[in-house]
């Protein structure tokens, strides 16, 4: 199994002169699940390089099992500090492909017209595509091989409205995700807020928050078995 993991470059919250990027335990947890099913990671971002780390992300109440085994992991932070950029990327060589959330991707991800590309060739192709949280920001411009939205019809979720009124952004975000997968026409769901949630409808995964991240990874992973 080959999967590609793309990442956001994207460090800026908004004008509010802090910092954003992605979410720590949205990268490490599925890394792990699907490394340690004996898939080979290949991590992308827009800019390639070191992606920016959410600074939220890494502090001591938003660590986890995975974020900690990560902190201990001198080739994984290696692998991250030397992600391709996405413009480089034959997604014709991968398996499966996720990405991972934090606030990031809404402002380069879901606008990348090469992150469009290498979805709607995953699309095309019948392939799996996960993505937890914000990431499902992701799939904005994306359409499938009839020209609709991808995700119209399809049962998604992602990042709540509640969930992001509960971090104080929703006047900071370029968009809000849930608003815009239902304004693509998306069957959306969710759980309750910060809870694992995961929807899978046929080879399309989507998480809701970071503590769905894990849970996401094993449903992609799920697919490819």
């Amino acid at each position: 199994m080959k999967i590609l993991m793309v990442l956001t470059s994207h460090d800026q919250l908004g004008d509010t002169g802090e910092k954003t990027g992605f979410w720590l335990e949205e990268f490490a947890a599925p890394y792990y699940v699907l490394r340690d099913a004996g898939a080979e990671l290949i991590l992308a971002s827009p800019k390639g390089g070191q992606p920016p780390l959410d600074p939220k992300s890494d502090s001591e109440d938003a660590q986890t099992d995975a974020t900690r085994r990560f902190k201990q992991d001198a080739d994984a932070q290696q692998a991250l500090a030397s992600t391709v950029k996405l413009s480089a990327v034959d997604a014709g060589r991968f398996d499966a492909v996720f990405y991972p959330g934090g606030h990031g991707p809404l402002w380069d991800l879901a606008e990348d017209p090469e992150s469009r590309k290498i979805l709607e060739s995953f699309a095309a192709a019948d392939r799996p595509i996960g993505a937890v949280c914000h990431a499902p920001g992701v799939f904005r411009h994306v359409t499938g091989s009839d020209g609709a939205p991808l995700v119209k019809g399809r049962r998604v979720t992602g990042f709540t409205n509640g969930e992001e009124e509960g971090v104080g952004l929703t006047d900071v975000v370029p968009f809000l995700v849930e608003d815009m997968l239902k304004e693509k026409g998306a069957d959306y769901r969710k759980g309750d807020d910060w809870a694992s949630y995961v929807e899978v409808d046929g080879t399309l995964v989507t998480g809701q928050n970071p503590a769905s991240s894990e849970a996401a990874a094993k449903a992609l992973l799920a697919l490819l078995k």
